[in-house]
Protein backbone atom coordinates (compact mmCIF):
# COMPACT_ATOMS: atom_id res chain seq x y z
CA UNK A 1 0.00 0.00 0.00
CA UNK A 2 1.46 3.49 -0.86
CA UNK A 3 2.18 6.29 1.57
CA UNK A 4 -0.25 8.31 0.50
CA UNK A 5 -3.80 5.71 0.19
CA UNK A 6 -6.08 6.53 2.57
CA UNK A 7 -7.50 4.07 4.89
CA UNK A 8 -10.96 4.02 6.22
CA UNK A 9 -11.62 5.40 9.33
CA UNK A 10 -13.22 2.75 11.24
CA UNK A 11 -16.78 3.47 12.44
CA UNK A 12 -17.09 5.44 15.97
CA UNK A 13 -19.21 3.70 18.54
CA UNK A 14 -21.88 5.70 17.98
CA UNK A 15 -22.26 5.10 14.32
CA UNK A 16 -22.01 1.68 15.32
CA UNK A 17 -25.13 2.14 17.42
CA UNK A 18 -27.05 4.15 14.78
CA UNK A 19 -26.30 1.17 12.68
CA UNK A 20 -27.69 -1.36 15.27
CA UNK A 21 -30.50 1.34 16.12
CA UNK A 22 -31.43 1.51 12.29
CA UNK A 23 -31.55 -2.86 11.68
CA UNK A 24 -34.09 -3.34 14.65
CA UNK A 25 -36.37 -1.11 12.80
CA UNK A 26 -35.88 -2.25 9.67
CA UNK A 27 -36.74 -6.06 11.18
CA UNK A 28 -39.98 -4.45 12.05
CA UNK A 29 -40.69 -3.82 9.24
CA UNK A 30 -39.48 -6.63 7.34
CA UNK A 31 -42.28 -8.72 9.77
CA UNK A 32 -44.98 -6.05 8.90
CA UNK A 33 -44.04 -6.85 5.12
CA UNK A 34 -43.31 -3.24 4.65
CA UNK A 35 -40.14 -4.36 2.19
CA UNK A 36 -38.93 -0.96 0.66
CA UNK A 37 -38.92 0.99 3.99
CA UNK A 38 -36.64 -2.34 5.24
CA UNK A 39 -34.62 -2.39 2.45
CA UNK A 40 -33.78 1.83 3.00
CA UNK A 41 -33.18 1.27 6.48
CA UNK A 42 -30.77 -1.85 5.70
CA UNK A 43 -29.08 0.34 3.48
CA UNK A 44 -28.73 2.92 6.48
CA UNK A 45 -26.93 0.52 8.65
CA UNK A 46 -24.97 -0.97 6.00
CA UNK A 47 -23.75 2.97 5.24
CA UNK A 48 -22.74 3.80 8.99
CA UNK A 49 -21.12 -0.21 9.57
CA UNK A 50 -20.57 -2.22 6.65
CA UNK A 51 -18.39 -4.76 7.75
CA UNK A 52 -21.55 -6.59 9.36
CA UNK A 53 -22.84 -9.81 7.65
CA UNK A 54 -26.17 -9.65 9.24
CA UNK A 55 -26.79 -6.38 7.55
CA UNK A 56 -26.47 -8.03 4.29
CA UNK A 57 -28.37 -11.03 4.71
CA UNK A 58 -31.35 -9.14 6.28
CA UNK A 59 -31.57 -6.79 3.17
CA UNK A 60 -31.27 -9.69 0.94
CA UNK A 61 -34.07 -11.53 2.09
CA UNK A 62 -35.64 -8.09 1.45
CA UNK A 63 -34.79 -8.04 -1.99
CA UNK A 64 -35.80 -11.66 -2.30
CA UNK A 65 -38.92 -10.49 -1.52
CA UNK A 66 -39.36 -7.72 -3.99
CA UNK A 67 -38.41 -10.06 -6.74
CA UNK A 68 -34.74 -7.63 -7.10
CA UNK A 69 -33.08 -11.39 -7.17
CA UNK A 70 -29.84 -9.78 -8.55
CA UNK A 71 -29.39 -7.36 -5.66
CA UNK A 72 -30.35 -10.25 -3.45
CA UNK A 73 -27.33 -12.23 -4.96
CA UNK A 74 -25.43 -9.26 -4.80
CA UNK A 75 -26.02 -9.09 -0.57
CA UNK A 76 -26.00 -12.40 -0.24
CA UNK A 77 -22.09 -13.14 -1.82
CA UNK A 78 -21.36 -9.89 0.26
CA UNK A 79 -22.46 -11.43 3.37
CA UNK A 80 -20.69 -14.41 2.88
CA UNK A 81 -17.04 -12.50 2.04
CA UNK A 82 -17.50 -10.72 5.37
CA UNK A 83 -18.40 -14.37 7.48
CA UNK A 84 -17.81 -17.60 5.64
CA UNK A 85 -19.26 -19.08 8.81
CA UNK A 86 -22.63 -17.19 8.36
CA UNK A 87 -25.14 -20.08 6.98
CA UNK A 88 -27.70 -18.05 6.27
CA UNK A 89 -25.82 -16.10 3.92
CA UNK A 90 -25.61 -19.50 1.66
CA UNK A 91 -29.46 -19.63 2.28
CA UNK A 92 -30.04 -16.38 0.99
CA UNK A 93 -28.19 -16.80 -2.05
CA UNK A 94 -29.31 -20.41 -2.88
CA UNK A 95 -32.60 -18.73 -3.01
CA UNK A 96 -31.63 -16.01 -5.28
CA UNK A 97 -29.62 -18.29 -7.68
CA UNK A 98 -33.17 -20.61 -7.47
CA UNK A 99 -35.52 -17.24 -8.55
CA UNK A 100 -32.97 -16.74 -11.43
CA UNK A 101 -33.02 -20.50 -12.65
CA UNK A 102 -29.32 -21.14 -11.58
CA UNK A 103 -29.96 -24.86 -9.82
CA UNK A 104 -26.42 -25.88 -10.03
CA UNK A 105 -24.91 -22.72 -8.35
CA UNK A 106 -28.21 -23.09 -5.81
CA UNK A 107 -27.14 -26.84 -4.81
CA UNK A 108 -23.28 -25.68 -4.29
CA UNK A 109 -24.81 -23.23 -1.77
CA UNK A 110 -27.11 -25.97 -0.28
CA UNK A 111 -24.29 -28.20 0.04
CA UNK A 112 -22.37 -26.14 2.09
CA UNK A 113 -25.57 -25.40 4.39
CA UNK A 114 -25.35 -29.48 4.55
CA UNK A 115 -21.92 -29.67 5.74
CA UNK A 116 -22.09 -26.47 8.53
CA UNK A 117 -25.00 -28.08 9.66
CA UNK A 118 -25.41 -32.16 8.39
CA UNK A 119 -28.04 -33.27 11.03
CA UNK A 120 -30.73 -30.12 10.31
CA UNK A 121 -33.75 -32.11 8.73
CA UNK A 122 -34.61 -28.37 6.88
CA UNK A 123 -30.94 -28.13 5.59
CA UNK A 124 -31.35 -32.16 4.19
CA UNK A 125 -34.98 -31.19 3.04
CA UNK A 126 -33.45 -28.14 0.65
CA UNK A 127 -30.33 -30.24 -0.81
CA UNK A 128 -32.46 -32.86 -1.67
CA UNK A 129 -35.04 -31.20 -3.13
CA UNK A 130 -32.35 -29.05 -5.02
CA UNK A 131 -30.59 -31.76 -6.50
CA UNK A 132 -33.59 -33.52 -7.97
CA UNK A 133 -34.44 -30.17 -9.65
CA UNK A 134 -30.57 -30.40 -10.95
CA UNK A 135 -31.35 -33.90 -12.06
CA UNK A 136 -34.61 -33.57 -13.66
CA UNK A 137 -33.73 -30.68 -15.78
CA UNK A 138 -30.71 -32.35 -17.10
CA UNK A 139 -33.08 -35.39 -17.90
CA UNK A 140 -35.22 -33.11 -19.79
CA UNK A 141 -31.82 -31.20 -21.07
CA UNK A 142 -30.53 -34.63 -22.71
CA UNK A 143 -34.45 -35.71 -24.17
CA UNK A 144 -34.51 -32.03 -25.91
CA UNK A 145 -31.61 -33.20 -28.40
CA UNK A 146 -33.85 -35.23 -29.85
CA UNK A 147 -36.31 -34.25 -32.21
CA UNK A 148 -39.33 -33.64 -29.45
CA UNK A 149 -43.03 -34.51 -31.11
CA UNK A 150 -45.37 -31.96 -30.38
CA UNK A 151 -47.88 -32.66 -27.68
CA UNK A 152 -50.15 -30.73 -29.16
CA UNK A 153 -50.33 -33.78 -32.18
CA UNK A 154 -50.59 -36.57 -29.22
CA UNK A 155 -53.84 -35.00 -27.78
CA UNK A 156 -56.90 -37.26 -28.68
CA UNK A 157 -59.67 -35.13 -28.10
CA UNK A 158 -62.64 -38.15 -29.48
CA UNK A 159 -61.02 -40.41 -26.72
CA UNK A 160 -62.23 -38.08 -24.30
CA UNK A 161 -65.72 -38.61 -23.08
CA UNK A 162 -67.87 -36.00 -21.13
CA UNK A 163 -68.63 -38.13 -18.32
CA UNK A 164 -73.14 -37.80 -17.12
CA UNK A 165 -72.40 -36.06 -13.65
CA UNK A 166 -70.50 -33.12 -15.49
CA UNK A 167 -72.83 -30.65 -15.73
CA UNK A 168 -70.23 -27.47 -16.03
CA UNK A 169 -70.08 -25.30 -19.71
CA UNK A 170 -70.15 -26.83 -22.74
CA UNK A 171 -68.50 -26.04 -26.23
CA UNK A 172 -70.92 -25.27 -29.10
CA UNK A 173 -69.87 -27.49 -31.95
CA UNK A 174 -66.43 -27.32 -30.24
CA UNK A 175 -66.52 -23.03 -29.95
CA UNK A 176 -66.21 -20.80 -27.43
CA UNK A 177 -69.59 -18.98 -27.11
CA UNK A 178 -70.71 -16.04 -24.87
CA UNK A 179 -72.57 -17.87 -22.98
CA UNK A 180 -70.28 -20.73 -22.30
CA UNK A 181 -67.75 -17.79 -21.09
CA UNK A 182 -70.60 -16.16 -19.11
CA UNK A 183 -70.95 -19.88 -17.30
CA UNK A 184 -67.68 -20.42 -17.04
CA UNK A 185 -66.98 -17.00 -14.89
CA UNK A 186 -69.81 -18.64 -12.65
CA UNK A 187 -68.54 -22.09 -12.89
CA UNK A 188 -65.16 -20.69 -12.25
CA UNK A 189 -66.60 -18.74 -8.87
CA UNK A 190 -67.76 -21.77 -7.28
CA UNK A 191 -64.36 -23.29 -7.41
CA UNK A 192 -64.99 -26.06 -10.22
CA UNK A 193 -63.10 -27.16 -12.45
CA UNK A 194 -63.57 -27.11 -16.63
CA UNK A 195 -63.89 -30.72 -18.20
CA UNK A 196 -60.81 -31.75 -19.48
CA UNK A 197 -61.72 -32.04 -23.01
CA UNK A 198 -62.87 -28.64 -23.26
CA UNK A 199 -59.84 -27.24 -21.40
CA UNK A 200 -57.17 -29.39 -23.87
CA UNK A 201 -59.87 -28.31 -27.19
CA UNK A 202 -59.41 -24.44 -25.69
CA UNK A 203 -55.39 -25.18 -25.58
CA UNK A 204 -54.87 -26.55 -28.95
CA UNK A 205 -57.64 -23.91 -30.25
CA UNK A 206 -55.86 -20.77 -28.72
CA UNK A 207 -52.06 -22.56 -29.63
CA UNK A 208 -52.92 -22.20 -33.90
CA UNK A 209 -54.65 -19.00 -33.15
CA UNK A 210 -51.15 -17.28 -31.66
CA UNK A 211 -48.94 -19.96 -34.01
CA UNK A 212 -50.02 -17.15 -36.93
CA UNK A 213 -49.49 -13.82 -35.04
CA UNK A 214 -46.29 -11.92 -35.54
CA UNK A 215 -44.42 -11.56 -32.74
CA UNK A 216 -45.30 -8.21 -32.61
CA UNK A 217 -48.60 -7.37 -33.42
CA UNK A 218 -50.11 -4.30 -34.59
CA UNK A 219 -53.82 -2.78 -33.50
CA UNK A 220 -55.76 -0.22 -34.67
CA UNK A 221 -57.77 1.18 -32.30
CA UNK A 222 -60.74 3.23 -34.02
CA UNK A 223 -61.54 7.18 -33.11
CA UNK A 224 -64.53 6.47 -31.06
CA UNK A 225 -63.23 3.36 -29.38
CA UNK A 226 -62.07 2.66 -25.89
CA UNK A 227 -59.43 0.31 -25.30
CA UNK A 228 -58.40 -1.33 -22.30
CA UNK A 229 -54.53 -2.45 -21.13
CA UNK A 230 -54.57 -4.73 -18.11
CA UNK A 231 -51.01 -5.66 -16.40
CA UNK A 232 -50.22 -8.84 -14.29
CA UNK A 233 -52.85 -10.90 -12.84
CA UNK A 234 -50.76 -14.02 -11.50
CA UNK A 235 -53.28 -15.87 -10.75
CA UNK A 236 -55.63 -13.92 -8.85
CA UNK A 237 -58.94 -14.96 -10.59
CA UNK A 238 -61.41 -12.68 -8.04
CA UNK A 239 -59.35 -9.97 -8.96
CA UNK A 240 -59.95 -10.82 -12.55
CA UNK A 241 -63.51 -10.82 -12.14
CA UNK A 242 -63.28 -7.68 -10.44
CA UNK A 243 -61.74 -5.91 -13.26
CA UNK A 244 -64.59 -7.35 -15.62
CA UNK A 245 -67.07 -5.83 -12.78
CA UNK A 246 -65.50 -2.19 -12.76
CA UNK A 247 -65.13 -1.75 -16.63
CA UNK A 248 -67.30 -4.84 -18.88
CA UNK A 249 -66.58 -8.25 -20.05
CA UNK A 250 -64.86 -8.04 -23.21
CA UNK A 251 -66.98 -7.92 -25.93
CA UNK A 252 -66.32 -6.36 -29.54
CA UNK A 253 -66.76 -2.96 -28.38
CA UNK A 254 -64.55 -3.49 -25.30
CA UNK A 255 -61.36 -4.75 -26.52
CA UNK A 256 -58.78 -5.90 -23.67
CA UNK A 257 -55.13 -6.56 -24.00
CA UNK A 258 -53.94 -8.32 -20.75
CA UNK A 259 -49.66 -7.99 -20.59
CA UNK A 260 -48.09 -11.28 -19.67
CA UNK A 261 -47.57 -12.88 -16.28
CA UNK A 262 -51.45 -14.34 -16.13
CA UNK A 263 -50.07 -16.91 -13.91
CA UNK A 264 -48.23 -17.97 -10.98
CA UNK A 265 -47.72 -17.37 -7.11
CA UNK A 266 -52.18 -17.32 -7.23
CA UNK A 267 -53.32 -20.00 -6.25
CA UNK A 268 -56.16 -19.79 -9.33
CA UNK A 269 -53.85 -19.40 -11.94
CA UNK A 270 -55.28 -22.03 -14.15
CA UNK A 271 -58.84 -20.68 -14.01
CA UNK A 272 -57.07 -17.11 -14.99
CA UNK A 273 -55.63 -18.58 -18.06
CA UNK A 274 -58.72 -20.76 -19.70
CA UNK A 275 -60.65 -17.68 -18.78
CA UNK A 276 -58.38 -15.35 -20.32
CA UNK A 277 -57.84 -17.97 -23.39
CA UNK A 278 -61.39 -18.20 -23.78
CA UNK A 279 -62.25 -14.63 -24.61
CA UNK A 280 -59.42 -14.59 -27.24
CA UNK A 281 -61.02 -17.72 -29.13
CA UNK A 282 -64.85 -15.77 -28.66
CA UNK A 283 -63.07 -12.36 -29.84
CA UNK A 284 -59.72 -12.96 -31.71
CA UNK A 285 -59.36 -9.41 -33.34
CA UNK A 286 -60.43 -7.46 -29.75
CA UNK A 287 -59.07 -9.68 -27.18
CA UNK A 288 -55.03 -9.29 -26.99
CA UNK A 289 -52.54 -11.20 -24.91
CA UNK A 290 -48.36 -10.56 -24.20
CA UNK A 291 -46.19 -13.16 -23.23
CA UNK A 292 -44.77 -12.17 -19.75
CA UNK A 293 -41.37 -13.01 -18.06
CA UNK A 294 -43.75 -16.07 -16.16
CA UNK A 295 -44.68 -17.70 -19.16
CA UNK A 296 -42.09 -19.87 -19.21
CA UNK A 297 -41.25 -23.25 -18.18
CA UNK A 298 -38.80 -22.48 -15.34
CA UNK A 299 -40.68 -19.80 -13.82
CA UNK A 300 -43.63 -22.22 -14.03
CA UNK A 301 -41.74 -24.99 -11.92
CA UNK A 302 -41.31 -22.81 -9.06
CA UNK A 303 -43.89 -20.61 -9.02
CA UNK A 304 -46.82 -22.75 -9.13
CA UNK A 305 -48.37 -22.97 -12.39
CA UNK A 306 -46.76 -26.19 -13.19
CA UNK A 307 -47.78 -27.69 -9.84
CA UNK A 308 -51.55 -26.40 -10.05
CA UNK A 309 -52.11 -27.78 -13.96
CA UNK A 310 -50.61 -31.05 -12.69
CA UNK A 311 -52.64 -31.12 -9.41
CA UNK A 312 -56.02 -30.12 -11.45
CA UNK A 313 -55.16 -32.04 -14.75
CA UNK A 314 -51.81 -33.45 -15.73
CA UNK A 315 -48.29 -33.32 -16.78
CA UNK A 316 -49.49 -33.98 -19.95
CA UNK A 317 -50.97 -30.41 -20.02
CA UNK A 318 -48.48 -28.63 -18.90
CA UNK A 319 -46.65 -29.39 -21.40
CA UNK A 320 -49.27 -28.48 -23.67
CA UNK A 321 -49.29 -24.98 -22.00
CA UNK A 322 -45.33 -24.45 -22.32
CA UNK A 323 -45.74 -25.09 -26.23
CA UNK A 324 -48.75 -22.42 -26.49
CA UNK A 325 -46.79 -20.14 -24.09
CA UNK A 326 -44.07 -20.05 -26.77
CA UNK A 327 -46.17 -18.66 -29.22
CA UNK A 328 -47.64 -15.82 -27.42
CA UNK A 329 -46.94 -12.26 -28.90
CA UNK A 330 -43.93 -10.03 -27.12
CA UNK A 331 -45.23 -7.10 -27.85
CA UNK A 332 -48.46 -5.02 -29.24
CA UNK A 333 -48.22 -1.62 -31.21
CA UNK A 334 -51.64 0.97 -30.65
CA UNK A 335 -52.35 3.00 -33.07
CA UNK A 336 -48.51 3.41 -34.36
CA UNK A 337 -48.57 5.51 -31.52
CA UNK A 338 -47.90 3.11 -28.58
CA UNK A 339 -45.58 0.16 -27.65
CA UNK A 340 -46.87 -2.45 -24.76
CA UNK A 341 -44.68 -5.29 -23.54
CA UNK A 342 -43.95 -6.97 -20.68
CA UNK A 343 -40.88 -5.93 -19.36
CA UNK A 344 -38.93 -2.62 -20.59
CA UNK A 345 -36.23 -1.43 -23.42
CA UNK A 346 -33.46 -2.75 -24.42
CA UNK A 347 -29.21 -2.74 -23.51
CA UNK A 348 -28.51 -1.19 -27.00
CA UNK A 349 -29.59 1.62 -29.08
CA UNK A 350 -31.38 1.84 -32.33
CA UNK A 351 -34.05 -0.90 -32.01
CA UNK A 352 -36.58 -0.92 -34.24
CA UNK A 353 -40.02 -2.43 -34.08
CA UNK A 354 -39.24 -4.38 -37.08
CA UNK A 355 -36.65 -5.98 -34.98
CA UNK A 356 -38.92 -6.72 -32.38
CA UNK A 357 -41.43 -7.88 -35.42
CA UNK A 358 -38.84 -10.30 -36.71
CA UNK A 359 -38.06 -11.72 -33.25
CA UNK A 360 -37.96 -15.74 -33.05
CA UNK A 361 -40.03 -16.35 -30.56
CA UNK A 362 -41.18 -19.97 -30.60
CA UNK A 363 -38.71 -21.00 -27.55
CA UNK A 364 -38.05 -20.52 -23.92
CA UNK A 365 -36.62 -16.85 -23.37
CA UNK A 366 -33.39 -16.45 -23.79
CA UNK A 367 -30.98 -14.91 -20.66
CA UNK A 368 -29.84 -12.04 -22.96
CA UNK A 369 -30.88 -10.63 -26.36
CA UNK A 370 -34.34 -8.33 -27.24
CA UNK A 371 -36.55 -11.07 -26.62
CA UNK A 372 -35.40 -11.64 -22.90
CA UNK A 373 -35.50 -7.80 -22.34
CA UNK A 374 -38.93 -7.41 -23.49
CA UNK A 375 -39.76 -9.62 -20.94
CA UNK A 376 -37.69 -8.73 -18.05
CA UNK A 377 -36.07 -5.40 -18.23
CA UNK A 378 -37.48 -2.27 -15.78
CA UNK A 379 -36.87 1.17 -15.76
CA UNK A 380 -35.28 3.75 -13.65
CA UNK A 381 -35.29 7.18 -12.99
CA UNK A 382 -31.53 8.08 -13.76
CA UNK A 383 -30.24 8.70 -17.13
CA UNK A 384 -28.63 5.46 -18.88
CA UNK A 385 -28.32 2.26 -18.35
CA UNK A 386 -27.99 -0.29 -15.26
CA UNK A 387 -27.26 -3.50 -14.70
CA UNK A 388 -31.09 -5.42 -13.52
CA UNK A 389 -31.83 -5.38 -10.10
CA UNK A 390 -33.39 -8.66 -10.97
CA UNK A 391 -30.06 -10.13 -12.32
CA UNK A 392 -31.91 -10.91 -15.66
CA UNK A 393 -32.60 -8.00 -18.47
CA UNK A 394 -31.61 -4.24 -17.91
CA UNK A 395 -32.41 -0.94 -16.02
CA UNK A 396 -33.04 1.27 -18.43
CA UNK A 397 -33.43 5.44 -17.98
CA UNK A 398 -35.44 8.16 -19.28
CA UNK A 399 -33.48 8.94 -22.29
CA UNK A 400 -33.19 5.48 -23.18
CA UNK A 401 -36.90 5.54 -23.78
CA UNK A 402 -37.06 8.95 -25.49
CA UNK A 403 -33.95 7.62 -27.66
CA UNK A 404 -36.58 4.79 -28.73
CA UNK A 405 -39.79 6.46 -29.30
CA UNK A 406 -37.90 9.04 -31.85
CA UNK A 407 -36.27 5.86 -33.43
CA UNK A 408 -39.39 4.85 -33.73
CA UNK A 409 -42.26 7.63 -34.31
CA UNK A 410 -44.06 6.38 -31.02
CA UNK A 411 -45.63 8.61 -28.08
CA UNK A 412 -44.79 6.51 -24.99
CA UNK A 413 -44.95 2.88 -23.90
CA UNK A 414 -46.66 0.99 -21.84
CA UNK A 415 -44.98 -1.98 -19.18
CA UNK A 416 -46.14 -3.86 -16.54
CA UNK A 417 -43.62 -6.26 -14.46
CA UNK A 418 -43.44 -4.54 -11.38
CA UNK A 419 -45.97 -3.83 -8.35
CA UNK A 420 -47.13 -0.27 -7.92
CA UNK A 421 -48.77 1.36 -4.90
CA UNK A 422 -51.23 2.43 -6.75
CA UNK A 423 -51.18 -0.37 -9.43
CA UNK A 424 -49.71 1.83 -11.96
CA UNK A 425 -46.87 4.57 -12.21
CA UNK A 426 -46.31 7.11 -14.98
CA UNK A 427 -42.17 7.62 -15.60
CA UNK A 428 -39.68 9.50 -17.53
CA UNK A 429 -41.95 12.80 -18.25
CA UNK A 430 -45.18 10.60 -18.92
CA UNK A 431 -43.30 8.76 -21.62
CA UNK A 432 -43.01 5.21 -19.78
CA UNK A 433 -46.23 3.90 -17.77
CA UNK A 434 -46.17 0.94 -15.74
CA UNK A 435 -49.74 -0.93 -14.96
CA UNK A 436 -50.11 -3.40 -12.56
CA UNK A 437 -53.32 -5.50 -11.81
CA UNK A 438 -52.94 -7.55 -9.09
CA UNK A 439 -53.89 -6.34 -6.03
CA UNK A 440 -52.46 -6.78 -2.87
CA UNK A 441 -49.92 -9.16 -4.14
CA UNK A 442 -49.46 -12.73 -3.24
CA UNK A 443 -51.73 -11.98 0.02
CA UNK A 444 -48.99 -9.62 1.50
CA UNK A 445 -47.91 -6.08 -0.36
CA UNK A 446 -50.76 -4.40 0.17
CA UNK A 447 -50.85 -2.38 -3.09
CA UNK A 448 -54.04 -1.56 -5.36
CA UNK A 449 -54.55 -3.12 -8.49
CA UNK A 450 -55.17 -0.89 -11.49
CA UNK A 451 -56.15 -1.08 -15.54
CA UNK A 452 -55.79 1.66 -18.11
CA UNK A 453 -58.00 2.91 -20.43
CA UNK A 454 -57.59 4.81 -23.46
CA UNK A 455 -59.64 5.60 -27.02
CA UNK A 456 -58.58 5.77 -30.40
CA UNK A 457 -59.22 9.92 -30.85
CA UNK A 458 -56.32 10.92 -28.35
CA UNK A 459 -54.66 7.60 -27.31
CA UNK A 460 -54.73 9.58 -23.72
CA UNK A 461 -54.36 7.05 -20.43
CA UNK A 462 -56.91 7.38 -18.37
CA UNK A 463 -55.99 5.04 -15.02
CA UNK A 464 -58.65 2.81 -12.72
CA UNK A 465 -57.80 1.59 -9.20
CA UNK A 466 -59.31 -1.42 -7.37
CA UNK A 467 -58.66 -2.83 -4.23
CA UNK A 468 -58.02 -6.67 -3.81
CA UNK A 469 -61.26 -8.99 -3.33
CA UNK A 470 -62.13 -11.63 -1.40
CA UNK A 471 -61.12 -15.19 -2.17
CA UNK A 472 -61.09 -18.88 -1.46
CA UNK A 473 -59.03 -19.90 1.29
CA UNK A 474 -56.24 -20.90 -0.55
CA UNK A 475 -53.00 -19.42 -0.40
CA UNK A 476 -50.65 -17.73 -2.82
CA UNK A 477 -48.08 -20.09 -3.77
CA UNK A 478 -49.63 -23.10 -2.59
CA UNK A 479 -48.38 -25.04 -5.69
CA UNK A 480 -45.21 -23.26 -6.16
CA UNK A 481 -42.18 -25.80 -5.57
CA UNK A 482 -41.21 -26.43 -1.80
CA UNK A 483 -37.71 -25.05 -2.17
CA UNK A 484 -39.68 -21.18 -2.35
CA UNK A 485 -40.57 -21.65 1.36
CA UNK A 486 -37.46 -20.45 2.68
CA UNK A 487 -38.34 -17.12 0.95
CA UNK A 488 -41.73 -16.85 3.09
Amino acid sequence: MSENAEIPAAPQAEDLARAEMYKEEANEYFKNQVYDKAIELYTKAIELNPSIAVYYGNRSISYLRTECFGYALTDASKAIELDRNYIKGYYRRAAAYMSLGKFKLALTDYRTVMRAKPNDKDAMARFTECSKMVKMLAFQKAISVEEKKNIADMINLEAMAIEDEYTGPKLVDGKVTLQFMQELLEWYRKQNKLHRKYAYKILLDVKSWFMAQPSLVDITIPEDSKFTICGDIHGQYYDLLNIFKLNGLPSETNPYLFNGDFVDRGSFSVECIFTLFGFKLLYPNHFFMSRGNHESATMNQMYGFDGEVKAKYSTQMAELFTEVYNWLPLAHCLNNKILVMHGGLFSRDDVTLQEIREIDRNRQPPDEGLMCELLWSDPQPQIGRAPSKRGVGVQFGPDVTQNFLTTNSLDYIVRSHEVKNDGFEVGHDGKCITVFSAPNYCDTMGNRGAFITLNGKDMKPYFTSYDAMPHPNVRPMAYANSLLKFMC
